[in-house]
């Protein structure tokens, strides 16, 4: 069994970066790209932030024209939305970006996003959730099931962090795995018991879930052909949970001071999915999945 267990968010407390993460990508915005006042800013940043919150169903991370996220299920995330929700809304700020970042993979302001998340988490100290060493090590000493590290990041920032912690071994990282890398044009579909093949889950009247993501199912498809079993562990739904739903893969939402009543709705009704109040609840599922790949 291979237990995929997604890092930022999950393996730490992102709650308690995400002030931080802000108030660098605002420093770096207002000295390096925008050329405004720093307050001016942080006051426009505020407002954005709030009226994200005031109707979230509203806002999501867009990459490639497609819903990546919505704007509230991980701190991190709710600071990439405002973000490029603030210089998308702003002409001046969007020209800007456009003229720091000419050649965007995506479009300038993902890119302009992208970089600063990169950047700045990189220099954050570690923020581990208490339970991370001990769920790591007892997978690590489990003579069947193997831990590997997911992230949307470069491996060497994860494996540089993972080295704070007192592991009793070496641990996988699967990195670079963009979840919220977005294919219009891809035409895989995926089987819903009530709706036939689809490409768009909806999970409720207000909410539904883009699952074109082509980069991550093959990073996906690629660990199940290593391991039969694959179990995914994350704290959010869209960007790392949904896909493995669909695929047949069972999926661990660890709950947090973030998570949406929703996604932790959707997550526990799925036949697939199990939420987790805290990590080592991990321990317990696996022990019954185990249990039921033997029957």
């Amino acid at each position: 069994m291979q237990v995929i267990i997604d890092f930022d968010g999950t393996l730490t407390a992102e709650e308690t970066q995400a002030e931080a993460l802000a108030a660098l990508s605002l420093d770096t915005l207002s000295g390096e790209i925008l050329h405004v006042p720093r307050a001016q800013l942080a006051d426009e940043y505020a407002a954005t932030r709030a009226r994200l919150l005031a109707a979230p169903q509203r806002y999501a991370w867009m990459v490639n024209g497609l819903r990546a996220s919505y704007c509230n299920e991980g701190a991190f995330i709710l600071n990439t939305t405002t973000l490029q929700t603030l210089l998308r809304a702003n002409p001046a700020y969007a020209r800007a970006v456009a003229a720091a970042y000419p050649h965007a993979e995506y479009d300038p302001v993902v890119d302009c996003t992208n970089a600063l998340f990169h950047r700045h988490t990189a220099t954050l100290g570690p923020a581990f959730r208490p339970q991370a060493a001990r769920v790591l090590n007892a997978l690590l000493r489990h003579p069947s099931r193997r831990p590997v590290v997911l992230t949307n990041s470069l491996g060497d920032k994860v494996r540089r962090l993972l080295t704070t912690l007192p592991l009793e071994g070496e641990i996988a990282v699967l990195g670079d795995t963009r979840q919220y890398d977005m294919a219009p044009d891809w035409e895989q579909t995926f089987p819903h018991p009530q709706l036939g093949p689809i490409q768009v889950w909806p999970v409720s009247r207000r909410y539904s879930i883009d699952l074109r993501r082509q980069v991550y199912y093959t990073a996906l498809q690629q660990a199940a052909e290593q391991d039969a079993h694959l179990v995914v562990v994350a704290d959010t739904l869209s960007l790392p949970g949904a896909l493995p739903l669909m695929m047949g893969i069972p999926f661990c939402l660890l709950h947090t001071p973030y998570t949406p009543r929703w996604c932790a709705r959707v997550v526990r009704e799925h036949s697939f999915g199990h939420v987790l109040d805290r990590l080592d609840d991990l321990l317990c599922v696996l022990d019954t999945l185990e249990g039921a790949n033997h029957a």
